[in-house]
């Protein structure tokens, strides 16, 4: 992903045209490494989203609803405490790399004007926001503290004078000349190849860096020398010191694979779709991923609790197989026990076995018992039946918990699937209490609020029929019991995890069946096989047997259909 220190120049050119000398009204934290500011400004209210999130750190404008926290973390108590109605006196890159300064000016706790400056690192894994007061450059709070243990070079924690990252000798592409670009590698010895710009500018990623050198190879054999790739890095440097951006993603077959505030040769073989900001095509890039790795990072929890309660239901298998196998030979035992009685009165007492006549086998063979020498006869038959009783009961009781454990692995495999196909927050929250209902999790006293209550999917088939999907057992259940009439058709993966699909109407058509087929096999653990098995049937032959986990039904008069999953092209409502 491009966003390096020259497309962040193309971001600050934004934000200065947009919010310098604007009023900040609100400072939000939906998530533990991300805030946004509701800035007010003359061409009307913006929110600006910052994050620090390792993979998908970012600065833009952003038009996306986020759900805050029922209680605001500390920083952002921080943030609120000192720039809340401050105006953005200046936003500046430090020497176009990915480091961004927002002075911001306020009054302070006794009234005097102050500045403070809102330092945003985009750096990976060592990306970081931070508030540090200006006079002094003391760190009033960061979102990620950095202890010496963390880093010894660079700790970043309140109180502390606040250092920024470490600079690198390198040429500011945006002030530098080609006869400093010809010093410099002269200077430093280096080869040109894909790397060199990257080794010599600041704020040049990897991908513009290789696009530099290829537009080099381009040249003629006699015109690749050292004045030509610096004629080539100042051609690219004068657009961007004019201002003169391109905001492109590039995609292949409906997937994104990069961005950038330049058109690329390098990446010219992919399809382009245009962006009239910087900001839009960041958002638009990031959305689903960020918040893809939000939404499944709020459910680490909830996944360990039902992988721990999977292998438990696996362990419990393997010792009720261990207990059927032991169960096996409980016959012998009854027939031993009768042998013994029908010679009790022949066995002398006190004798360590004896060998006796089978009249249960076909072939009268004789078999040898092995006896107790301190019990009676008596006494060694009430053992042999003991025995066969105790086998007897344990195989009964096994297989009935094989049963048990059968369905408990089928519905938390449903949740985990669940799990894996959550897109909203408030999914999290309904699976959650659905475990609390299943006895899985303990219930805990929540906060008076209306509860958001996410809604089943809706999709359109192509001859305009409703679709229903299940996000969740709850969901499913819904769907199936309450809200499908008893002529609508159900569908749902056969003997695998999945949503409870619903087409509203009678005398469905092959295509809408096919395309609903698509969505259950696509909302299915078996999402990336082949030829998955979908049955169909009509509502009312679909039961919910007494005391069932949620989602867990019966149905019969069925037929089945094989499908390759795919992402379904229906139009979502």
């Amino acid at each position: 992903m491009a966003l390096d220190g020259i497309f962040l120049h193309s971001i600050v050119s934004e934000l200065k045209s947009e919010i310098l000398n604007a009023k900040i009204d609100k400072v939000n934290q939906p998530e533990k490494d991300e805030i946004i500011l509701n800035v007010r400004c003359s061409s009307g209210n913006k929110k600006l989203l910052i994050s620090s999130n390792s993979n998908y750190p970012r600065i833009h404008f952003s038009e996306e609803l986020k759900a805050n926290p029922a209680s605001a973390p500390m920083f952002c108590m921080i943030l609120r405490k000192y720039i809340v109605s401050g105006r953005i006196k200046d936003i500046v890159q430090l020497n176009n790399d990915r480091v961004l300064i927002i002075d911001i000016e306020n009054t302070d706790d006794l009234g005097f004007d102050s500045v403070y400056s809102l330092v945003i690192e985009i750096m990976g894994r060592h990306s970081n926001i931070t508030l540090v007061r200006k006079r002094d450059g003391v760190v009033m709070d960061s979102i990620k503290h950095i202890t010496p243990d963390i880093n010894s070079y660079r700790s970043i924690y309140p109180g502390l004078k606040f250092k920024y990252p470490p600079s690198f000798d390198k040429l500011n592409p945006l002030n530098c000349s080609e006869s400093h670009i010809l010093n410099f590698i002269k200077q430093k010895d280096l080869d040109i190849s894909n790397k060199t710009a990257s080794l010599c500018f600041n704020g040049i990623s990897k991908l513009l860096s290789e696009d530099i050198y290829k537009r080099y190879l381009y040249l003629d054999a006699v015109d690749q020398n050292l004045n030509s790739y610096a004629n080539i890095c100042m051609d690219y440097f004068s657009n961007l010191r004019s201002n003169n951006f391109e905001f492109i993603s590039y995609s292949d077959e409906n997937t994104l694979k990069d961005f950038y505030c330049l058109d690329l040769i390098t990446l010219e073989s992919y399809n382009k779709n245009l962006y009239t900001s910087p900001s839009k095509l960041i958002e638009s890039f990031y959305k689903e991923k960020a918040r893809s790795q939000h939404v499944h990072g709020r459910s680490t929890e909830l996944l360990k609790l039902i992988n721990t309660n999977l292998d438990r239901c696996n362990k419990k298998i393997d010792i009720l197989k261990s207990t059927l196998k032991e169960c096996e030979n409980k016959d012998e035992y009854k027939i031993k026990g009768e042998l013994l009685t029908a010679n009790i009165y022949s066995i002398t007492p006190g004798k360590s076995e004896v060998s006796l006549q089978n009249y249960y086998s076909d072939e009268d063979e004789y078999i040898t018992i092995k006896l107790d020498e301190n019990k009676s006869v008596s006494g060694n038959i009430q053992s042999f039946y003991k025995k066969y009783n105790k086998y007897k009961k344990s195989e009964a009781a096994a297989k009935i918990q094989l049963l048990i454990a059968a369905d408990e692995i089928e519905y938390l495999n449903s949740v985990l699937n669940n799990l894996v196909n959550i897109e909203q927050y408030e999914e999290i929250e309904e699976i959650r209490s659905e475990l609390v209902e299943s006895g899985y999790l303990k219930r805990k006293i929540l906060k008076k609020g209306k509860k958001k209550i996410s809604k089943p999917m809706h999709f359109i088939s192509s001859e305009g029929l409703d679709i229903y999907v299940g996000k969740n057992n709850i969901q499913n259940d819904y769907l199936t019991l309450k809200f499908a009439n008893k002529q609508d058709t159900w569908l749902h993966t056969k003997d695998i995890p999945g949503s409870h699909v619903i087409i509203k109407g009678t005398n469905i058509s092959d295509v809408t069946l096919l395309e609903a087929a698509t969505l259950a096999a696509y909302y299915s653990k078996s999402k990336d096989s082949s030829n998955v098995p979908v049955d169909y049937t009509l509502v009312k032959n679909v039961k919910k047997p007494s005391g069932a986990k949620p989602g867990m039904v019966i149905y019969s008069t069925n037929k089945t259909l094989y499908i390759n999953p795919k992402d379904p092209e229906l139009k979502r409502v």
